[in-house]
């Protein structure tokens, strides 16, 4: 379980976002603060290895707590998801300098959550599967750094495709870690099997998806999809 630690001044807001997290597989809520000074405590004592982090606070700035963190903590520190209201692209640099794996604006459902965490859950596997190989070639470092930064789903798709449908298929190809074919996406999302054979070539020709070609013994070749990096 990826142990996750929610910062956020809004108790309302911290706690919905609690409830968020914990609805995707392999994480789990250790705690939350409200403030700096007791997000950089609870940093100590419950060693998080994810923080949601809002960038707003009373006494300071998710910034500063991850510069804080980086002086006493250097690479041991627990990895950061930034939220906020705040669109200023200084914030948005600020938090790619400090090693932020991504970055998300508030408002926000559920569902761009879990496709930030689906990443995160992702890079954290690879870099845990790589800490125990002998060494990583170029392939494996490419998908180190695409993993915490997802493919766009199209946010206008094209007339007759639903945007909410796009994203649960891609959703659902990222959280299966392999490829899928059309009938095994429409089991894991409730559409149908031609639904789901309808995006997911609208996906593939966006380039969000990559079509594969799986041959057997006999009769035409099965296809199956998988997220692109």
């Amino acid at each position: 379980m990826i142990r996750t630690l929610v910062v956020d001044d809004d108790f309302r807001v911290g706690k919905i976002h609690s409830q968020y997290v914990r609805r995707v597989e392999g994480f789990d809520v250790v705690g939350t603060a409200a403030n700096v000074a007791e997000a950089l405590t609870a940093v100590r004592t419950l060693r998080p290895d994810l923080l949601l982090l809002d960038v707003f606070l009373p006494d300071g700035s998710g910034l500063d707590i991850l510069r804080r963190l980086s002086q006493d903590q250097g690479e041991s520190r627990p990895d950061a998801l930034m939220i906020t209201a705040d669109h200023d692209i200084s914030s948005v640099r600020g938090a790619m300098k400090l090693g932020a794996v991504g970055y998300l604006v508030k408002p926000f459902g559920s569902a761009d959550l879990a496709e930030r965490l689906a990443s995160y859950r992702q890079l954290h596997d690879r870099l845990d599967a790589l800490s125990r190989a002998t060494g990583a070639d170029q392939a494996d470092v490419d998908a180190l750094f695409s993993a915490a930064r997802p493919p766009i789903v199209p946010r206008s798709p094209a007339k007759g495709h639903s945007a909410p449908t796009l994203s649960a298929i891609h959703r659902a190809l990222r959280a299966a870690g392999t490829a899928l074919s059309a009938a095994e996406t429409a089991e894991k999302t409730g559409v149908s099997r031609a639904t789901a054979q309808r995006y997911l070539s609208y996906l593939a020709k966006e380039g969000t998806v990559l079509l594969e070609l799986r041959y057997g013994t006999t009769g035409r070749p099965e296809h199956r999809y998988r997220i692109a990096h």
